[in-house]
């Protein structure tokens, strides 16, 4: 048992003293490939929303408990809108956050290069500018509203910049009869009548809208100049609110009414790790992947506002889909198969050529062992045949016992053994000419 443990022992030796540079060059391959590889993503980060009452704060939400069943926390902040969100994101306060189309001026060069450190996920739904007012006149310019009191959002939100922005195209310009209010605040003003319209941002199925369609003497403004609105801010697409969408006994509203609509976009940074950006746009997929009064089944999440350079991950994605390893497993395994994937393919890729060499050097490793008593054997033997002395008789004999000790303490593997017997006969077949050399002396 011990002398099978020996020839194991020194079969292994022989294997590490003929391959260790194939470890090595692995090794040198592993290290390398290593440094491609992305970091582990981290379990924790934090998304930057707007008010605790808004879509963008309830979205969030959302995406939070789905993130969560991955095994990573979403934390949800409340902001005063896209702007503080621009900010936060740019401080590194937070890695992901939600800005309304028209918020980012659009890029001169879309080719350029951008050196925001931001990256855009995509558009995730519609945002209607809804602009409520109070009187019998039915109003369909903005120009209408000149003088009149508005409600146009508070400082920082992204409500404010657009209100402001169509504002000053219609010449109507900033003073105190701009009001920085906003939401369900800015509808009790204006169902108390202290206000005379105001602009509202927001999906149709939010509280402050539904409040609003529903109120006695206030109305809903219809953009009659929505294709030019377009044209001027190519950020806003053209939408209608059904008539009847509301309530079809009612028939209410009674007409189709135009509205215009910024996107909501998922921005983050360029730093956050791919697989949670994957991960985020399979939250968006879900959440607002449906139909609703304004969007089509599928239509979302895609990129609709260039205001930023599209996520290399988010590419991906809008073209096929979520990755393979992220479809069928889940999303911790995935991305640890990812990494070793990073990591092996290289190792193994290098690994392959050189094992079809590592053998062929084993073996000739082990047989140059039996070779070097064969060059002795065969030395002798054409001494015996061509300068044989029969005075050196006992120097022949010695020659061929130290060649056959040595052929006997070969540490062969098994699987070579046979050439160590045959080499023992080959020793005999000499020493049987050296028996005939001396009985002809």
């Amino acid at each position: 048992m011990m002398a099978k443990i020996k020839a194991g022992l020194l079969s292994l030796r022989d294997l590490f003293a003929t391959a260790w540079w194939v470890i090595l060059l692995a090794g040198i391959g592993f290290a390398v490939a290593y440094q491609f590889v992305e970091p582990a993503p981290p379990k924790k980060i934090v998304i930057s929303t707007g008010g605790e009452s808004g879509a963008y704060y309830q979205f969030a939400q959302r995406y939070a408990s789905i993130l969560a069943k991955n095994g990573v926390t979403l934390e949800v902040r409340a902001s005063a809108g896209s702007l503080e969100n621009m900010a936060r994101l740019s401080n590194d306060e937070a890695q992901i956050g939600f800005v309304q189309g028209g918020v980012v001026p659009p890029r001169a060069d879309p080719d350029a290069a951008d050196e925001s450190g931001l990256l855009s996920l995509g558009s995730v739904f519609y945002e209607p500018v809804w602009v409520f007012y109070r009187g019998d006149k039915p109003l369909t310019r903005l120009t209408e509203l000149k003088g009149k009191r508005i409600a146009i959002g508070q400082e920082g939100s992204g409500v404010r910049q657009l209100a402001q922005q169509l504002l000053d195209a219609n010449e109507i310009p900033a003073g105190d009869h701009l009001v920085p209010l906003a939401g369900l605040k800015a509808a009790e003003e204006l169902q108390q009548g202290r206000i005379d319209a105001a602009f509202i941002i927001a999906a149709e199925t939010a509280p402050v809208v539904q409040v609003l369609i529903r109120s006695p003497g206030i109305k809903l403004m219809s953009f009659a100049q929505d294709r030019a609105y377009q044209r001027r801010f190519p950020f806003l697409t053209k939408l209608t609110f059904p008539r009847g969408v509301v309530d079809l006994v009612r028939d209410f509203p009674p007409d189709d009414i135009k509205v215009l609509a910024p996107t909501a976009n998922l921005i983050v940074r360029d730093d956050l790790h791919p697989a949670l950006q994957a991960l985020l746009l399979q939250a968006t997929s879900e959440v607002h992947g449906k139909s609703g009064f304004f969007q089509d089944a599928g239509e979302f999440p895609s990129y609709k506002d260039q205001m930023l350079p599209l996520s290399p991950e988010a590419e991906r994605y809008f073209k096929s889909g979520p990755s393979f390893l992220q479809r069928y497993l889940p999303f911790w395994l995935a991305v640890l198969v990812d990494r070793l994937i990073v990591m092996l393919v290289p190792v193994f890729m290098l690994l392959i050529p050189l094992l079809k060499v590592a053998p062929a050097i084993y073996n000739w490793r082990v047989r140059s062992k039996i070779f070097r008593c064969y060059g002795e054997l065969k030395f002798l033997e054409d001494d015996l045949k061509h300068r044989f002395e029969p005075a050196k008789l006992a120097d022949y004999r010695n020659r061929l016992d130290v060649i056959e000790e040595e052929a006997s303490a070969l540490h062969i593997p098994l699987g070579f053994t046979d050439l160590v017997y045959t080499l023992r006969e080959h020793v005999n077949l000499v020493r049987h000419i050296l028996d005939k050399k001396e009985a002809s002396a």
